[in-house]
């Protein structure tokens, strides 16, 4: 750690035009807000077709960040007393149901906010662009499965999130997009936000890239549906998610001092409300955890080609944001965010250690689990717990090609019924394995989502 803030941002800088290629990426924004300072830079290209030189005001999708957009309206609807946190859905939507009819007269905004619900969330369904396009999501939601019950355990859930978009619209009288413009970006100054593609086109955007054998090409189709807006519908400049970011180190006032939300409902947003394992638990729409001892908020945010990340260390009045263009953006995202904290607050992540047992405690995990497009199959190999992923389609359209399966990967036990990925593409992830009342396993947690156990493996 530095005390030097422009030798550690020149540092950064440094890193990403150095390795961004490496990582196949087109185009970079990054931007680091700290003790009332903010820089921002860009790097590369818009478009490897068309290309235009990325700065800190071209316009990215910020993909799932967006959740933390739509929970921040809603608790400023809860504040108006227009909406309340544990109220249940069929409050304000009486006819809202998925596939388990105790799950929807019993589902709350909280659940809905905590990813706490239990049924399939990677529900990505196109229903036009009209402004009924997230009643009839909704509506369309009636068949979703439950995987695990409501409330057992945290298992991400988009769809949840249009849900939310759809309590908007019905207790505001206007639409999701312009109940958003009304209660989070034009009051926190967010002019260089927007949902409409027809707004972006006449500005400086970047597109999404896929990896392929000739480098990286253009990503189809570019915008998300409408119906997804209150899942990941934003797209916007670093300078304006620093912006964001700011409110919610804050204490719930904008930048000109008009109060949105009182300080004990900021914080209760960034306070610990659903356990995933260890030190890592979900808030009200944000990932909260901690490094290095202090206190983290954050969310990623992926669409088709593109990739963003903001991280939070609010009582270090800190904030570091990037803007990728690449499909691998995911990844090298974190890696650019490890440096920033190592850089600016001296914060460094260590791998956890593995737990030395028997062959035998970790042949109990062995065995099939099960959701919508994915398959994790956990076997023994030479005295390892490896982890076999299968894509079964594609998890953006219901159809089309799968994605091709990783090569296995090692499992590492870290604390009872936590394990840690050792190897490969998803080095650092974590895998938990959730029991039923009766103390047998029932699901597996992996890419933060739940999967059914379908089957015990064998020696």
């Amino acid at each position: 750690m530095s005390n030097n803030q422009e030798t550690d941002f020149t540092g950064l800088c440094s890193f990403v035009k150095d390795n961004m290629t490496d990582w196949g990426i087109p185009g970079i924004s990054i931007g680091v807000y700290y003790k009332g300072i903010t820089r921002s830079a860009g790097f590369g290209v818009t478009n490897v077709d068309h290309p235009q030189p990325v700065s800190e005001k071209t316009l990215f999708q910020i993909g799932s960040i967006t959740k933390t957009f739509t929970g921040t309206a809603v608790m400023r609807l809860i504040e108006m007393g227009k909406l309340a946190l544990d109220a249940t859905v069929r409050t304000y939507l009486p006819d809202f149901k998925v596939d388990d009819e105790t799950t929807a007269s019993q589902v709350t905004i909280r659940h809905l906010l905590t990813h706490s619900c239990g049924w399939v969330g990677d529900f990505f369904h196109d229903t036009g662009n009209g402004d009924d396009a997230l009643a009839k999501y909704v509506a369309d939601m009636d068949s979703l499965e439950q995987l695990i019950p409501l409330n057992r355990t945290f298992s991400y859930n988009n769809s949840a999130f249009s849900v939310l978009g759809r309590l908007i619209e019905v207790t505001t009288g206007t639409t999701y997009e312009m109940a958003l413009q009304e209660l989070v970006l034009e009051p926190m100054g967010l002019t260089n936000s927007f949902f409409n593609p027809g707004e972006v086109i006449t500005k400086c955007f970047s597109v999404g890239h896929l990896a392929s054998d000739n480098g990286p090409r253009i990503a189809h189709p570019w915008s998300i549906e409408r119906s997804g807006n209150p899942q990941g519908g934003i797209i916007c400049d670093i300078e304006d998610l620093l912006q964001y970011a700011r409110f919610h180190i804050g204490d719930g006032r904008a930048s000109d001092g008009t109060r949105l939300l009182t300080q004990e409902s900021l914080s209760y947003m960034q306070t610990p409300q659903v356990p995933i394992s260890g030190y890592d638990s979900w808030g009200l729409s944000w990932h909260v955890n901690s490094i290095d001892g202090e206190r983290q908020i954050r969310h990623s945010g992926d669409t088709t080609g593109q990739a963003a990340l903001l991280v939070i260390i609010p009582e270090r009045d800190f904030a570091f944001a990037v803007m990728t263009n690449g499909d691998m953006g995911e990844y090298f995202a974190e890696v650019i965010s490890d440096l920033a904290l190592k850089k600016y607050l001296g914060l460094e992540a260590s791998d956890p250690e593995p737990i030395d047992v028997e062959e035998r405690v970790l042949e109990e995990y062995t065995g099939l689990y099960s959701r919508p497009y994915m398959d994790v199959e956990l076997v023994m190999e030479g005295g390892k717990l490896v982890s076999r992923i299968k894509f079964k389609q594609d998890h953006l359209t219901g159809d089309g090609e799968p994605l091709s399966s990783p090569p296995s990967m090692t499992l590492n036990l870290i604390m009872k019924d936590s394990l840690f990925v050792a190897d490969g593409v998803f080095k650092g992830a974590r895998v938990d394995i959730i029991r039923r009342t009766d103390g047998s396993i029932g699901w597996l947690r992996a890419a933060k989502r739940i999967h059914v156990r379908q089957n015990k493996g064998t020696r």
